[in-house]
């Protein structure tokens, strides 16, 4: 373990079991990193530093009495559309917030697995945008490359993890949320099936499409934090069956049947693949078909599923929108989308649902020739700071489209998506999604820890001061997929 750097979820929670380092030590540590790196990255909305030390000299009394938990003692960050006792839940927002009374539930389960929550995590306005910038914080810089944005709705949790702030985070993917920010800052991220984490106190966030999932640099380490949170409260409206994520890491996920997709999902403005981020993908289906998979170009049957997410996105954003404390402070993005969704929140909003059950039928058909759907995440490398900050309403979705037009169709179908780093572009970090049908959880993570194994993605860390560009580091003698 170095002082720079965070070790992984799993190795922190392994030594603290052994008696090799303290609880204290380690939140110390991950503190010490947030308060000098909040200057140049800005991960962070609420450091919780007292409380932190507070609960880690708690842990470090439960360990030595001889308890033993997932997680006891080890260091995480949440979002901050989450909530955590005691502190604000801002969501981007302007404005003095109050402190909540509770807990939500994927919090609570993390303390009872023993996590120490440091901080809540930068998210744009209601996690609207594929960015992570506004006037409530400012912006959040990628760890890869400071002048550009980490992605977004969860660029804070990601650019915690991937600068090694914290082992892990909690984000959120409503329209790729997790995906995204995983994909521009070479991580992995788990968004998994509807209902797998619980979203309480809200039963369904935004109408349904967004999820609570795991960003870390390991798919062990994401797999560990996906157990660790997953669960129900006993209100939560979706309660999938419960899948063994660790388990999955270290099992062969066999000989897989995988549709590489690289035409984007309809969208009503043109979105384009960029062809480096292209070609990042395609070398990562040559590598699942050297280690035995049977890959083919095949997309899914998506139709016009784009006219069941915008119902669901803008309602949810109406309801935020009705319970923030000053309304008159929001971006007049945020106000023009929650009139729509105002405006869709009945008849549209019905239709947008009832039409799930048949695009579950269609592309579940898709899965009876195919296991996988191998995808780029986003069809750019992350844009510049700024970029897409000052746009209009219609402006900034031409752009959001333009760069992301891969990850939401998931959001509507409520099932599992894991991001992989599928190399750069320049030195620029970009992604791969597979994807699988409902509860697929434990195949794609299977698949995604065999091509970590090969591929040895984690052992590239972003550039500090005086290093050289990441795309120029091999690790271990093997050539990072831009230099194939």
């Amino acid at each position: 373990m170095t002082p720079d750097r965070a070790a992984g979820l799993a190795e922190s929670a392994r030594a603290l079991a052994g008696g090799e380092v303290t609880s204290q030590s380690l939140v110390a540590g991950a503190l010490a990193r947030i308060e000098a790196s909040q200057e140049s990255l800005n991960a962070f909305r609420v450091v919780r530093s007292e409380a932190a030390l507070a609960e880690a000299a708690a842990a470090d009394e439960k360990l030595a009495a001889g308890l033993r938990l997932p997680l006891l003692g080890v260091p995480v960050a949440v979002k901050d559309d989450m909530n955590v006792a005691g502190e604000p839940t801002a969501f981007g927002c302007r404005g003095e917030f109050p402190p909540v009374a509770e807990d939500g539930e994927a919090v609570r389960r993390l303390r009872a697995a023993g996590a120490v929550i440091v901080g809540k995590t930068n998210t744009c306005e209601l996690g609207q945008w594929p960015f992570t910038e506004g006037p409530a914080f400012g912006a959040t810089r990628n760890p890869w490359h400071r002048d550009h944005t980490p992605g977004g709705s969860s660029g804070g949790s990601a650019a915690a993890v991937a600068a090694g702030l914290v082992p892990a985070a909690l984000g959120s993917d409503g329209a790729g949320s997790v995906r995204i920010p995983a994909s521009w800052t070479h991580l992995i991220g788990i968004k998994p099936q509807r209902g797998r984490i619980s979203t309480w106190p809200r039963g369904e966030s935004f109408k349904g499409i967004t999820v609570n999932g795991s960003l870390a640099r390991t798919v062990a380490d994401a797999a560990l934090l996906l157990d660790a949170a997953a669960g129900n409260h006993e209100l939560d409206p979706h309660r999938p069956p419960a899948v063994d994520a660790c388990e999955a890491v270290g099992r062969d996920p066999g000989r897989l049947r995988v549709a590489l997709s690289l035409r984007p999902p309809f969208t009503a403005v043109p979105a384009r693949l960029d062809p480096q981020v292209r070609a990042r993908i395609v070398q990562l289906a040559e590598k699942l078909s050297a280690l035995g998979h049977h890959v083919e170009e095949a997309d899914p049957p998506y139709g016009q599923i784009g006219l069941t997410f915008v119902p669901r996105a803008t309602a949810g954003i109406a309801e935020w929108a009705d319970e923030v404390p000053f309304p008159a402070l929001l971006d007049p993005r945020t106000r023009s989308a929650a009139r729509l969704g105002r405006l869709l929140g009945g008849l549209p909003l019905r239709a947008a649902r009832r039409a799930e059950a048949v695009l579950h039928r269609r592309i579940g058909r898709f899965y009876e020739s195919y296991d996988v759907v191998l995808a780029p995440t986003t069809a750019a490398p992350p844009p510049r700071i700024g970029a897409m900050l000052g746009l209009g309403g219609f402006a900034t979705d031409r752009a959001m489209i333009a760069a992301c037009p891969y990850a939401w169709p998931w959001n509507v179908l409520g099932w599992p998506g894991v991001n992989v780093p599928a190399g750069f572009v320049g030195d620029l970090p970009v992604g791969g999604q597979l994807l699988g049908p409902a509860n697929s959880e434990p195949l794609l993570i299977s698949l995604a820890a065999q091509l970590e194994s090969e591929l040895r993605w984690h052992e590239l860390w972003p550039p500090q001061r005086g290093e050289t560009a990441p795309s120029a580091v091999i690790p271990n003698g093997k050539v990072p997929l831009d230099e194939k």
